[in-house]
């Protein structure tokens, strides 16, 4: 059984992450595919559930472009949610392409004939998207692979959130926010930051003075 979200941590270290990404790309028939969810996961911030339940049609032009915005209302929260997807643009329509190549060679598997943007290379004839417990065994076996037991499917939303909350000079109140999350300490939870705030004012504090 996948572990809960807060047993899963963020990737924050460069290196470590594009041997992750460069592995889970690699890896399998559908290591396209797998890269394509985990880099959506970690631009929009969504949870692994509604990145799962994007649909082509949501996402693409007729022409197959990423469309400018995206709306979509969160299965958890209930709440609207506008997705910004230029960070994640040319993925996406490379993605586009692999499906329609990959579905010329295997016309029986009806990958880009699917609605779904993510569809299920085995759920056969049931237009599936994948199953987010497939997900959650493709990038922890791959996080296996390179040696730690903590990464899954929601290292993605994690990992986005971590690289923004440093690339904005710690605007916790901003990724927040792109989380739809109710306060700011939740947000510190979710990271795994609040030890690390704690003890970081804990260091400020002299002890020897009143």
């Amino acid at each position: 059984m996948p572990r809960k979200h807060k047993d899963t941590r963020p990737i924050t270290d460069s290196i470590m992450l594009n041997k992750f990404l460069n592995k889970l790309r690699s890896e399998g028939s559908m290591g396209e595919r797998n890269y394509a969810i985990f880099q959506t996961g970690k631009v929009t911030c969504l949870r692994v559930s509604d990145v799962l339940a994007l649909k082509k049609n949501q996402v693409y032009d007729d022409r197959g472009r990423v469309k400018k915005e995206v709306f979509i209302r969160d299965k958890k929260t209930k709440k609207q949610n506008r997705l910004y997807l230029t960070p994640v643009r040319d993925v996406l329509e490379d993605y586009y392409e692999w499906l329609q190549d990959y579905e010329e060679a295997h016309p029986y598997k009806k990958l880009a004939s699917s609605e779904w943007l993510f569809p299920s290379s085995r759920r056969l004839g049931k237009n599936k998207p994948i199953a987010e417990n497939s997900f959650y065994r493709i990038c922890h076996q791959v996080g296996l692979e390179l040696g730690v037991d903590w990464i899954g499917s929601h290292t993605m939303r994690k990992t986005g959130a971590y690289i923004i909350y440093e690339q904005t000079g710690h605007n916790i109140g901003f990724v927040s926010n792109l989380l739809n999350h109710s306060s700011e300490s939740m947000t510190f939870r979710y990271l795994g930051f609040e030890e690390e705030r704690k003890e970081a004012l804990l260091d400020q504090i002299n002890f020897n003075k009143f």
